[in-house]
């Protein structure tokens, strides 16, 4: 791992706790504003279309601009996102504004502005685990090291902003995007411009779509893979206190025990047993898409909480196999020219099913408690098809999209036109 992607770690990993901070707060600030369950919803799922849509533009810009200055350009918009955010729930609590225009203001702020911004996170680190690999075994365990500092994320935020609410409910709001804010500041000042920024680029730069056959297949395995944890992790709180008969208290120390062990499996899995195997990317999805169907079929018999758990912990395993296969499978059927485009493309397809799961997730448990279990079977179902059928698949696994492997030591330097992480 060199010297320039440890940093881009420590960005990523900084730039989402900073993120997953905000989650402890979701239920008791729609208490304090006088919010309802849907409207929260609404502004998360916004924020996910928001993530969505942006992801192909960063990966154009990154293309165009070079890394330097598209982190710059999204964590100052994740900045003053977050910061107006903090403002908008400021007002509401402690100066009369009303619920509807805080509800306003915050899917401007948070929603759409911190949406956007962050997904220049993801972005730049995936395309630069592409560029700066050897070789497909070395992608597969960058890539695998860019999903720990996610994962990580996801177990360090919640604790760091329940702990900072202790106190009171704007401090991790006012901490959120200060982290950020010095995120920004350390990038400008630690990444300089190449010298020779601004030369002409004179070949033509395809623009690359989800629907290539190149691509398509491994992105329709990330949507779907993605597709079934969101239709099920949203109601993992229903579940447990449903099937255990659980009151409010206990469901959310339940819940918390689940999901932290399932955190803690999906970053062992990709921090470190995704790069002790050094398997090809293809078997990494050929191996992690059935423990996710066999995950969730455990989850349909579940009774217990250690039961629960298990099958939540099953299901990071083999997504923590999986999700580095799919990511890296698409950047072999490319060349170097369009890792940024092709980054951009994975994290919006995986942004989406975050859009489209805890709507459909929370309407299929309404009818019954195994429908979005039993919907989550069959996108797992559906992805692992592909996954063992596409020839597409079949030829990219052997690829390195063309192009000669990156150098060895990589730094984030922007030429003008194109991704480059230029050598140390």
């Amino acid at each position: 791992m060199t010297p320039t992607f440890r940093r881009l770690l420590i960005v990523l990993l900084a730039g989402f706790t900073a993120h997953q901070m905000l989650v402890p707060l979701v239920a008791p600030l729609a208490r304090a504003l006088v919010l309802t369950e849907t409207q929260m919803g609404l502004v998360v799922s916004v924020s996910a279309l928001s993530l969505a849509a942006s992801s192909p533009l960063w990966g154009r810009a990154l293309d165009a601009s070079g890394p330097t200055a598209v982190l710059v350009s999204g964590l100052s918009c994740a900045t003053i996102g977050l910061a107006g955010f903090a403002a908008a729930v400021y007002a509401g609590l402690h100066q009369g504004l009303e619920p509807t225009m805080v509800l306003t203001i915050m899917l401007v702020t948070r929603s759409v502005l911190f949406g956007a911004g962050i997904a220049a996170l993801p972005v730049v680190a995936i395309a630069a685990a592409t560029a700066s690999a050897r070789d497909q075994v070395q992608r597969t365990k960058s890539i695998g090291y860019v999903g720990a500092a996610q994962g990580l994320s996801l177990v360090l935020g919640p604790a760091a902003g329940g702990a900072l609410a202790v106190a009171t409910l704007m401090a991790p709001l006012i901490v959120s995007p200060i982290v950020l804010a010095l995120l920004g500041v350390w990038v400008a000042g630690r990444v300089r411009p190449d010298v020779r920024a601004g030369q002409a680029d004179t070949v033509p730069r395809e623009r690359l779509r989800p629907w290539d056959t190149r691509v398509s297949a491994a992105l329709s395995i990330a949507f779907l893979l993605y597709l079934s944890l969101a239709l099920i992790q949203v109601v993992i709180g229903f579940l447990i206190a449903d099937r255990l008969q659980l009151g409010p208290e206990q469901t959310a120390g339940a819940v918390g025990i689940a999901l932290f062990l399932t955190g803690v499996v999906l970053v062992a899995t990709q921090g470190a047993l995704v790069p002790r195997l050094s398997w090809p990317a293809l078997r990494l999805v050929h191996v992690g898409t059935p423990i996710v169907v066999a995950s969730f079929m455990l989850l349909l018999a579940a009774g217990q909480l250690w039961s629960i758990t298990a099958a939540f912990m099953f299901l990071a395993l083999g997504l923590g196999l999986a999700i580095p296969g799919f990511t890296v499978l698409p950047t072999l059927a490319v060349g170097e020219r369009q890792a940024g485009a092709v980054a951009g493309l994975i994290t919006a397809t995986t942004g989406l099913t975050f859009v489209i799961g805890p709507v459909a997730g929370t309407a299929l448990y309404e009818v019954s408690e195994y429908a979005p279990i039993a919907a989550s079977v069959g996108a797992a179902t559906a992805a692992g098809i592909i996954a063992f059928s596409s020839p597409a698949l079949r030829e990219a696994k052997g690829s390195n999209g063309g192009e000669s492997p990156a150098p060895r030591e990589a730094s984030m330097r922007q030429n003008g036109k194109g991704t480059r992480f230029e050598q140390d």
